[in-house]
Order: structure tokens, then C-alpha cells, then sequence
């Protein structure tokens, strides 16, 4: 074949500073670098990183006991509703204290306490008892209470609400 039948290709020049591979040349040109050039530099924002910590508490629902299927036998047909009155408690409870949790009736969540007591929560009107079937979240406070008219119950559906009162109740005769 003949050379001059080939076609002549045309390529880009080299970048700057490029060597060819199997070429003589060992050393690059390079452009030397001033005082001047160093100090148009401006230094690049700083990438921050913010940690936050949040530590959010979840009270379960309160299973109901096992009752053995003879327990009733026997027993007349009467109904056996038991009967509380409330007793004020003071505006605050130890979040440590809550064992469960059960969804009573309108907007009044029933408190089981790990010391025996049965507490009556009642949320905001606008709120309603049965969104806490299954718990409630809690934000971890600095004083490990939970306070009337100041936390905020998360139910897992979704639904904030705020506690406007709590009472303990005690049944009637005691």
C-alpha cells in the first residue's frame, strides 16, 4: 500500500504537560507558580456538620391479663363495673413510672403506673382517645416528668396532642 493513499488524521493538540507515552521527553513543562497567583486564592466555605440528639420515649399499649376460663363459673350474672373516684395528683408524672398505656373513652387515655396506681390522662378536645391504640411517643424532657400543659403525646398515627389534665383514680371504697 501506499502512503500517500491514506488518509492524513487530524488530532487535538496535547493537553498542557502532557507526555506522550515512548517519547524522549521526561520532564513536563510546567507553568511556575507565583506569590501573586497563590494569594488570588480564596478559600472555600467550610462544610459544617450539626448533630442533633433527640431521644424520643414510646409507651406500649397495656395488654389485657390472661384470665383463666373457670374464674367465672359460678359467679352470678350481676354486672361487676368497678367504680373509680379521681384524686388530684399534682401536674406532672415520672415518664419512668408509665408502664402502659390504655385508649378510654373521648379523649382520656388510662396510665398504668409500674407502682400499682391508675392514672387518668384527658387530652386537648380536639384529640381523641382511640388514636392511641397502640402508644403513644414522648420527648425525652431535661426533668424526666411528664408535665400538664407543656409535653406533647405523638401518637403513631400521627395525631400531637397535649395533656390537660391528669387525676388518679381510686376505687370507690378505698
Amino acid at each position: 500500500m501506499d502512503d500517500a493513499a491514506q488518509p492524513v488524521r487530524q488530532t487535538e493538540p496535547p493537553a498542557p504537560g502532557y507526555v506522550a507515552p515512548g517519547s524522549r521527553q521526561i520532564f513536563a513543562r510546567q507553568r511556575p507558580v507565583s506569590i501573586r497567583m497563590l494569594q488570588d486564592v480564596q478559600p472555600q466555605p467550610a462544610r459544617q456538620v450539626r448533630i442533633e440528639q433527640r431521644m424520643e420515649i414510646r409507651i406500649t399499649p397495656r395488654a389485657a391479663p390472661p384470665m383463666p376460663p373457670d374464674m367465672l363459673t359460678g359467679m352470678p350474672d350481676d354486672d361487676f363495673d368497678l367504680h373509680f373516684s379521681e384524686r388530684k395528683i399534682g401536674k406532672c408524672l415520672p415518664i419512668s413510672g408509665i408502664a402502659g398505656v390504655k385508649p378510654n373513652k373521648g379523649s382520656r387515655l388510662l396510665l398504668y403506673m409500674r407502682d400499682r396506681r391508675l392514672v387518668a390522662a384527658d387530652l386537648e378536645r380536639s384529640c381523641r382517645a382511640r388514636d392511641f391504640y397502640s402508644g403513644f411517643y414522648l420527648a425525652r424532657t431535661s426533668d424526666g416528668q411528664l408535665c400538664v400543659d407543656r409535653d406533647t403525646l405523638l401518637s403513631r398515627s400521627g395525631m400531637n396532642c397535649k395533656l390537660t389534665r391528669i387525676r388518679q383514680l381510686v376505687p370507690d371504697g378505698h
